[in-house]
């Protein structure tokens, strides 16, 4: 079996997804997926990870082609149909921090679907998929939910797990 790369995400407030992986040489390679849909390409050097030593921001159909270029041409047509089918419809990874007002109660406690029309669709708590959790799924600081509906939608699920 080949071993892979461990992809870290991490969420930036307003912005996006930062997605990025250490490479055999000591570089951290990676992606900013912003929420405007604009992507960003970045290698950081050994020396020092968090300083960029290359930047390029790629349109929808750059990302598209290096995607193709990398041999991921039949992902990339699934997402792109189920995209034209879905449009408008959004999916996010919300992580339940310490101050969440939700956490150590349940979904139901939180309305998320009646106050938002977000559907709570799994659960990853320590690597552990949870997948269709109901109303009485407990949430615990840590876990991701995995949420499906409109941006607008999504945001104020964000803000309902911070401040309630």
């Amino acid at each position: 079996m080949i071993a892979m790369a461990r992809i870290e995400q991490t969420k930036l407030p307003g912005v996006g997804v930062r997605y990025e992986f250490e490479t055999e040489a000591g570089q951290r390679l990676g992606v900013i997926h912003h929420r405007t849909g604009r992507r960003e390409l970045f290698v950081c050097p050994p020396e020092d990870p968090d300083l960029p030593s290359i930047s390029v921001h790629l349109t929808d159909d750059e990302a598209h082609s290096l995607v193709d270029t990398l041999g991921g041409s039949q992902v990339v047509e699934s997402l792109a149909d189920l995209k034209q089918r879905i449009e408008g419809l959004a999916i996010d990874w919300l992580t339940v921090e310490s101050e969440s007002k939700y956490a150590d109660r349940t979904i139901g406690d939180a309305r998320i679907r009646s106050r938002t029309g977000v559907s709570v669709v799994a659960v990853v708590r320590n690597e552990d998929p949870f997948p269709a959790p109901g109303p009485d799924f407990h949430i615990e600081v840590g876990d991701t939910l995995v949420v499906v509906g409109t941006p607008d939608g999504i945001e104020l699920v964000a803000d309902i797990l911070t401040n309630g």
